[in-house]
């Protein structure tokens, strides 16, 4: 667009040239400005009108500084020359062009410099000592760099009286020198007005280029907290001028309470004796050095939170928050009440019950809460009543032990108190009937006799033969609901044991009968006998100490038959023996007698009974089996 102007306004300033020649020797016009940007390559156009033509003409280029002229080229219609002693130097290129009366001189700086924006003169001279000039300023631009803004750190109060300093913009390295803007919310801020300070520090680099800051202070108000502040530059191009941004910042404004709250932050809920409570103050400033002070009848801190463990219906009662501005010291105050559940210890009545068999148990369990409350009994875990009175009818003595009442606030999870009942069945003695009270055990085995009895007041145990003889048991253990006597006996012969046990109420006894195993049965008497499942089983239920004991006995008993059949069988063999039925050696043989040969000879004879072998001596004669 720029080089499409320069274009139209050179045809224009020709025409104006070709008019004016009726009355002028020689003409030259050019444009008023030339703008480029630092590094590019820029061309400063002269044309002119010469009755000489362009070949009887004389041009040459100027630059100025101040009021001086230093000429840069020279050119006749045989010589071009450049000054060297230029600021141009190898940067510089005139070219010339024309027919007729008219011509145009195009001057081509490379790389254009900051210290190039200059104004430059074109002079033309004809052969006929006409002579004419025009002149054109060159405009030189840099883009600056992106600019950079920075809020202040600290926080800014509403009461300080003076500006305060809110940012700082930066731009640097641009040409000619940026302009810097300060925005709240899309409206600018000008220096001196509703407390606003703007100070702007221009510096000039040692590339010659600008950098640009500017420091933005203010009185600040309540609704700048939420304010964005930024900076908008511009700076001048060839062809117009541009516009940036910085990104949006934001200050902290301090800012004191119009109100203030408080609440209780933990528990959430309903609150009970033991919990810790935490309460929790805020107003709606920010301020900093605002004193937040949290109090009631007991405690008193100054902190925007109260701490309170294991609180009790005392922490009840209304809480207090104020804020207290540190420079004006204006207080405002808020409030909050707060309550503490509790539910008192469980009461029973009575703690110790004695019921006789068969009479009914009452008894009633309570306990003062500020909320309704939920009752129920346990006996060994299990649920046995719902309800603040328990009443149980026809005991027995079942009915005796513990009972526990639980009382709980559905209202809060975890709320609950207990309370215990004891209770005593009274009655006579109740002997727990043992498996067997008929026992087989070998001799001199030990045996264990137990005694369990219910009743109350605890019985006494005692243990005694049928005869009356007292026998010695162990100490006696108490049972929950009676008490335990152990006989402890060694097996000599066959025994009865008694144990018979009394209180107030009655008596009871349970009579043993031993039977002991002092020997086992002959070897002609024992047979293999067939044992049925039910043997089986009924052995298998013996106790193991009992079956171990008859086993005994069995193996005691084989080992005395084998000894009797060894001493049996010797008595056979030596009667034998004295009978001659048996053999030695020497057996009624005379160890004297000579044989020869031929005596020892034996003949096999064979009958036609296939079955019967008879020996013969040499005489033909039978041999005794000792002899044979």
């Amino acid at each position: 667009m720029a080089a499409r102007t320069r274009i139209s306004a050179l045809g224009g300033l020709l025409l104006l040239l070709l008019s004016r020649g009726a009355w002028a020797n020689v003409e030259v016009m050019m444009e008023d400005r030339v703008e480029a940007f630092r590094g590019n390559s820029t061309q400063i156009t002269c044309m002119f009108t010469s009755d000489d033509g362009p070949g009887g003409v004389i041009i040459q280029w100027f630059h100025m500084r101040g009021r001086d002229r230093q000429r840069i080229y020279y050119e006749d219609a045989t010589t071009q020359h450049y000054d060297r002693n230029s600021q141009f130097k190898d940067r510089l290129t005139v070219n010339s062009t024309g027919s007729g009366t008219s011509g145009q001189v195009v001057m081509t700086i490379r790389d254009v410099r900051l210290k190039d924006e200059l104004e430059y003169v074109c002079v033309v001279k004809s052969l006929t000592d006409g002579i004419g000039e025009d002149r054109t300023m060159l405009r030189v631009f840099e883009t600056p760099q992106l600019p950079t803004i920075e809020a202040v750190q600290k926080g800014i109060s509403v009461s300080d009286a003076t500006p305060s300093k809110v940012g700082v913009c930066e731009v640097k390295n641009g040409y000619p020198s940026p302009n810097i803007t300060w925005y709240r919310n899309r409206h600018p801020l000008h220096n001196g007005r509703d407390g606003v300070e703007v100070m702007t520090s221009v510096t000039v680099e040692s590339t010659e280029l600008y950098s640009v800051k500017s420091e933005l202070s203010m009185v600040v108000q309540k609704e700048d907290k939420d304010a964005q502040f930024y900076c908008e530059i511009t700076y001048h191009t060839p062809g117009g001028t541009r516009m940036t941004e910085t990104k949006p910042i934001q200050i902290t404004v301090f800012y004191p309470s119009t109100s203030v709250s408080v609440w209780v932050e933990s528990p959430k809920g309903l609150i009970k004796e033991g919990d810790t409570l935490e309460l929790l103050c805020q107003g709606d400033g920010h301020d900093p050095a605002a004193v937040m002070t949290i109090r009631n009848d007991l405690v008193s801190v100054e902190s925007s939170r109260l701490l309170v463990e294991n609180v009790t219906r005392l922490n009840s009662g209304v809480y207090e928050c104020s804020s207290l501005d540190s420079n004006t010291f204006d207080e405002v105050v808020g409030n909050t009440s707060v309550f503490v559940n509790y539910l008192d210890p469980a009461v029973v009545r009575p703690q110790h019950a004695e019921v006789a068999q068969g009479g009914t148990l009452e008894a009633i369990c309570n306990a003062l809460s500020s909320l309704q409350t939920h009752t129920a009994w346990f006996k060994e875990g299990k649920l046995i009543s719902v309800g603040h009175r328990l009443m149980v009818n026809a005991t027995k003595y079942d009915t005796a032990g513990t009972y526990m009442c639980v009382v709980t606030v559905p209202e809060i999870q975890g709320m609950k108190t207990e309370g215990t009942l004891t209770v005593h069945v009274t009655g006579p003695p109740e002997i727990l009937n043992p498996d067997h009270t008929e026992l087989q055990e070998t001799y001199g085995s030990s045996v264990r006799l137990p005694c369990d009895v219910r009743g109350f007041p605890a019985p006494s145990i005692t243990w005694h033969t049928p005869d009356g003889q007292m026998l010695k048991a162990d100490p006696p253990t108490d049972r929950k609901d009676g008490v335990a006597s152990v006989l402890s006996l060694k097996v000599s012969s066959d025994i009865t044991a008694v144990c018979n046990s009394t209180n107030e109420h009655g008596s009871s006894a349970i009579t043993y009968t031993i039977r002991a195993l002092t020997h086992s049965p002959t070897a002609a008497t024992v047979r293999t006998p067939t044992v049925s499942s039910a043997t089986v089983n009924a052995v298998s239920e013996l106790p193991p100490e009992k079956v171990q004991r008859e086993s005994n006995g069995v193996v005691i008993a084989v080992i005395i038959i084998c000894i009797l059949l060894l001493a049996v069988l010797g008595s056979v063999l030596y009667f034998l023996y004295k009978k001659g039925k048996i053999c030695g050696r020497s057996g009624k043989q005379d160890l004297t007698k000579e044989k020869s040969s031929k005596d020892n000879i034996v003949v096999e004879m064979k009958s036609d009974n296939t079955e019967e072998a008879i020996l013969l001596g040499v005489n033909g004669e039978k041999l005794s089996p000792c002899e044979q």
